[in-house]
């Protein structure tokens, strides 16, 4: 991208109007990318911050989505969550993207679901009642019993993170691996007054273009096209309020 960015004047927003941002006004296009599979995500067990790694089939999928965005244009840094399905997934992108060293960011870990982590959903309600309530919980502000996150806490520090890694690359086209979580808060900063209308299935490539670090733009999400000759997961499970 050139450095004065002016077709961010034309791009669109989550709610299909076009935002005005004064032409010559450098933006960071953020590049978001969800993990690859694990076999957790397979048997529909909730990982959180457990450390789960990628599957074969996960491996294929970072590998795919890694070779799509090398073709895509030059990516000047990738950034990545340090749980090992998607510092993984970040490795296999970084690879195909020529060697670039990938960057730990704590910002972008999934939510931490405390008792819940490690069981699935139809045990978990009867197994941790209290628990599972919490999580399906409407209060964003509730925490989740076992040292748990609330909504409000990811969404302070996985928006606060996007802002930093945008500040740092005005201009530039960057990637970030993270979380289904994760990328549901994203959304939400990027489209307020929308409920999201995309899966965040695994190695989807989902783009942000974030100008000053407030202004906010979710280009498009849920893509998985790379994916057309792999297998992947076409349930809720991948990037709904479960997801790892």
């Amino acid at each position: 991208m050139s450095a004065s960015n002016s077709r961010f004047a034309a791009d669109l927003g989550c709610d299909g109007i076009a935002h005005s941002v004064p032409v010559g006004v450098a933006y960071a296009e953020i590049v978001v990318v969800r993990h690859g599979e694990t076999e957790w995500n397979a048997d529909g067990r909730i990982q959180g911050t457990l450390d789960v790694e990628l599957n074969e089939i996960g491996r294929q999928q970072a590998t795919a989505v890694g070779e799509r965005l090398s073709r895509e244009g030059k990516i000047s840094a990738i950034y990545s969550s340090d749980l090992k399905r998607a510092l993984e997934t970040a490795n296999l992108i970084a690879t195909a993207c020529g060697g670039l060293e990938v960057i730990k960011d704590p910002g972008l870990i999934e939510r931490n679901l405390g008792e819940l982590q490690g069981l699935q959903p139809h045990v978990a309600v009867n197994v941790c009642p209290e628990a599972y309530k919490a999580l399906r919980s409407q209060k964003t502000d509730q925490e989740i019993p076992g040292g748990g996150e609330s909504i409000d806490q990811v969404y302070q520090r996985c928006t606060a993170c996007l802002r930093n890694i945008s500040m740092k690359h005005k201009g530039e086209r960057v990637v970030a691996v993270t979380h289904g979580s994760v990328l549901r808060r994203l959304y939400t900063r990027a489209c307020p007054n929308k409920r999201p209308d995309v899966k965040f299935l695994n190695t989807s490539v989902n783009i942000f273009h974030l100008s000053d670090g407030d202004n906010w733009v979710f280009k498009s999400g849920g893509d998985v096209s790379h994916l057309s000759q792999i297998e992947y997961l076409r349930t809720g499970f991948g990037g709904d309020r479960f997801s790892g």
